[in-house]
């Protein structure tokens, strides 16, 4: 039904000298046809030519809107509700444009929350609460500009879903909870493997680096040894060419290579029975 009117409460009574508050304008009607408005503060009016028609709160207005029924583009039907935040803009208008702006503003928001609930899904009725609400007070602000009314806000009280879409969708909530602790937990079983593999494939390097290494520095000391050995062997062979070509060089050679011939001889004859002597063994 129609929402109690505010003027229907008591109008003010013209005694000629009016105090009109703060955040009201009063309509004023001369001889049944519009006058002016009064503004806050001290006014004057003729008696019984002038009438007071309309009181209009220029405060802002908190309006219920009742349950509806509204049905999603998915055809899930939900029980829906919501708050309105109205303010006259035009005293003029909201007196003469229509004859209940309150009702009329009421009826224009069930219409179009139907309307644009029409166009979304059960999930993005509630993933896109705010864009709906905005939605709705723009069509509202389109209708309502003739009637003096600005709409500042609307808000969605409670949205009821039938119980078995209810537990529909709290199944839906379980398999997906289920699915990403699946994901989850394969992903961890993955990022594992890919940490044991990457830390194996870095010891091989570190390993092949490490035995690459050790055999550059065994080749370095290698050639290092046979350097050294081949700078001794040389300074020998020239100490050696230096005392052969002193005096008795010759001889003291000859003996050397006697010392040796006999010290290699008594070795053999110490690892083997069987004992070869050259022919000139008496030189």
């Amino acid at each position: 039904s129609p929402a109690p009117r505010r003027w229907n409460s008591g109008l003010p009574m013209n005694v000629g000298v009016l105090f009109v508050p703060q955040q009201e304008a009063w309509v004023v009607e001369r001889m049944g046809k519009f006058h002016r408005i009064l503004e806050p503060g001290l006014n004057f009016l003729i008696p019984l030519l002038d009438r007071i028609r309309y009181v209009q709160s220029l405060k802002e207005i908190v309006i219920n809107v009742p349950e509806q029924s509204a049905v999603t583009l998915d055809n899930v039907t939900l029980q829906i509700d919501g708050v309105l935040y109205l303010r006259v803009i035009d005293p003029y208008k909201a007196s003469y444009g229509v004859e209940d702006p309150e009702y009329a503003v009421t009826q224009l928001a069930q219409t179009t929350m139907r309307s644009e609930l029409g166009k979304l899904s059960l999930d993005r009725v509630f993933r896109e609460r705010e864009s709906l609400n905005a939605n709705i007070v723009d069509a509202i602000n389109q209708a309502s500009d003739c009637w003096g009314i600005r709409c500042l806000r609307y808000e969605i009280k409670d949205i009821h879903v039938p119980p078995r879409v209810k537990e529909s969708m709290q199944m839906q909530v379980e398999a997906e909870r289920r699915k990403r602790a699946t994901v989850l937990e394969s992903e961890g079983t993955r990022e594992s493997a890919i940490n044991v593999a990457e830390g194996q494939k870095q010891a091989q390097i570190l390993a092949s680096e490490a035995e690459k290494a050790q055999q550059i520095n065994k080749a370095a000391g290698e050639a290092s040894a046979m350097l050294v050995k081949a700078r001794a062997k040389a300074e020998a062979i020239q100490l050696l060419a230096a005392a052969l070509a002193q005096q008795h060089g010759s001889a003291a050679a000859s003996l050397s290579v006697a010392e040796q011939y006999v010290n290699a001889f008594s070795k053999l004859a110490k690892d083997s029975n069987t004992l070869l002597l050259p022919a000139n063994t008496g030189d």
